[in-house]
């Protein structure tokens, strides 16, 4: 699991948490306010889409996020029976003004990692290509390999992100596979 370092904004690079610092989850919030008001599960939603599933705020994380808000003047609240309509203030859209840079870098990383959750779904998963030309699954695969593939699917998701020294190791390992298996003999032996 990974997330940002220092927040969203800091480093550039990840650590274990899938986190967003709290005064850049706030902004992330504001800045979505500003498209159009929002109750907590839509705030919810709306993040776990923009990041493929990458970030997926818990309900503890973004009620307490919108009290802030709402608490500080940024955000003003409506009770739609059980639930809230959170709007952003002028103070709010002020504060988003000032910051736009660093929010649309992070709505930018948002996006970057769920073109990425995109991309690697569509290697590793077969359903995710229907009406795709199919040349490299076998979903009707049930064998020793349909087996290895997953395996290897797992051992490469659990060493993900990887530095450039164990991504050289890596494809060198997943290179000699392929060679040994281009010379291993005939299809269908």
């Amino acid at each position: 699991m990974r997330g940002f370092r220092g927040g969203m904004m800091g480093g550039g690079g990840f650590r274990m948490g899938r986190k967003f610092a709290s005064g850049d989850l706030q902004l992330v919030i504001l800045s979505l306010l500003v498209e159009q008001p929002r109750h907590g599960y839509e705030l919810i939603k709306l993040l776990e889409e923009r990041s493929g599933g990458f970030y997926v705020p818990s309900p503890g994380v973004i009620y307490p996020a919108l009290t802030y808000l709402e608490e500080t003047g940024l955000a003003d609240v409506e009770s739609e029976g059980a639930k809230k309509l959170y709007r952003i203030t002028d103070s709010g859209r002020r504060l988003v003004d000032e910051n736009r840079t660093m929010i649309d870098m992070t709505l930018g990383k948002l996006e970057g990692i769920a073109s990425k959750m995109a991309h690697v779904r569509k290697i590793f998963d077969p359903e995710s290509r229907v009406g795709e030309r199919d040349d490299d699954s076998f979903p009707d695969d049930k064998s020793e390999v349909a087996a290895a593939r997953m395996l290897l699917k797992s051992a490469l998701r659990l060493r993900y992100p990887w530095s450039k020294d164990e991504a050289k190791r890596i494809a060198g390992i997943l290179e000699r596979a392929a060679g040994e298996i281009l010379a291993s003999g005939r299809s269908g032996d």
